[in-house]
């Protein structure tokens, strides 16, 4: 029998999302978020959290969605995400946060092979909330294209500093 696990779930272009809770650090109000030279269209810079900086994606822009402005809802989402064998700080920008619920591990299924909005190499699968879909986010993948320029984000913050 297949057990249950968390995710935090978040609202991005109508869609429910969903991120393994063990990946979560914190999730902040939107704030000033410093830009960064070079960076990809995706990253929109760096934050300050306790001192420490984090880079910033916004998850719309790197699922090929339209960018919107924040509102009162609009969240930043400092997760642990996988990359090159250790686990990097990134926050991620989302319309807003649900809550963080239980999935049952055998009710996640693939990702349709018909079209979605979104870029669906990025996603682990597909899970189910009572009458909803979860769209469950594979972070490594979603990250993978990434990990140069948040090497490179941490470079361009520390010469501007």
């Amino acid at each position: 029998m297949a057990g249950t696990a968390q995710y935090l779930t978040l609202g991005l272009a109508g869609e429910t999302f969903g991120i393994s809770i063990c990946n979560v650090r914190e999730i902040l109000d939107m704030r000033p978020i410093s830009r960064l030279p070079h960076a990809p269209h995706f990253m929109l810079g760096m934050i300050d959290v306790r001192g420490s900086g984090y880079p910033i994606v916004d998850l719309r822009l790197k699922l090929d969605l339209p960018s919107v402005p924040a509102t009162e809802a609009t969240r930043i989402i400092i997760l642990n995400v996988p990359m090159n064998d250790r686990l990097v700080g990134v926050g991620f920008v989302a319309d807003c946060v649900f809550e963080v619920t239980d999935i049952d591990e055998g009710s996640i299924g693939p990702v349709p092979s018909v079209g979605g909005r979104w870029q669906s190499d990025y996603i682990a699968g597909i899970g189910r909330k009572g009458e909803k879909f979860v769209i469950i986010f594979d972070l490594a993948r979603l990250m993978a294209d990434a990990e140069v320029s948040a090497d490179e984000a941490r470079v361009d913050a520390s010469a501007a500093a």
